[in-house]
């Protein structure tokens, strides 16, 4: 693997760039698989005293089963020049075909994690929350008709960060 772990508080990033311009995959293993997939929905803070990422997925998403089978999971970030890759990871489904073969990304598959070689930053996390997002809890009932009509709302993970890797130059 040709990354150095650094300490959370030496990060240098903008999640509002990272995740919502330049989008994520999140990734988990369970039993002898793995699934990914890319989300431009998330977050980095603190909570509960703990330094935490908040992800979203839907509950028909293939990857769901994973996190839920797991006890951690990761989110990988790369460069512009990986975009169409996660267009295509996002798009299709690991039900329907070995979509991480097709990507001809390079599988990090350590103890704790599945990861992707060509990463530039990887989070390592431990998942200690989860919930589905549900429609009464809406103040703006805009958003829930409009990314909701057939109430398949979000499941909400939340995982405390206990890794970071960034590629090394």
């Amino acid at each position: 693997m040709n990354f150095k772990e650094i300490d959370i508080q030496s990060i240098k990033m903008n999640p509002f760039t990272l995740i919502g311009e330049q989008w994520m995959l999140i990734s988990a293993k369970k039993d002898d698989g793995c699934n990914t997939m890319t989300a431009s929905w998330g977050g980095l803070g603190v909570l509960w005293s703990k330094n935490v990422v908040s992800l979203y997925i839907r509950p028909q998403r293939y990857t769901n089963e994973f996190v839920d089978g797991s006890n951690h999971f990761t989110l990988s970030f790369f460069d512009e020049s990986y975009k169409k890759t996660l267009a295509y990871l996002g798009r299709v489904s690991g039900r329907d075909e070995d979509k991480i073969a097709k990507s001809e990304l390079t599988l990090i598959n350590d103890e704790n994690m599945v990861a992707f070689e060509e990463a530039e930053l990887i989070i390592v996390c431990k998942k200690i929350y989860k919930q589905q997002l549900m429609k009464d809890c809406f103040i703006d009932d805009s958003i829930s008709s409009s990314v909701y009509p057939d109430d398949d709302f979000h499941y909400l993970y939340v995982g405390e960060i206990e890794k970071i890797y960034v590629k090394e130059k």
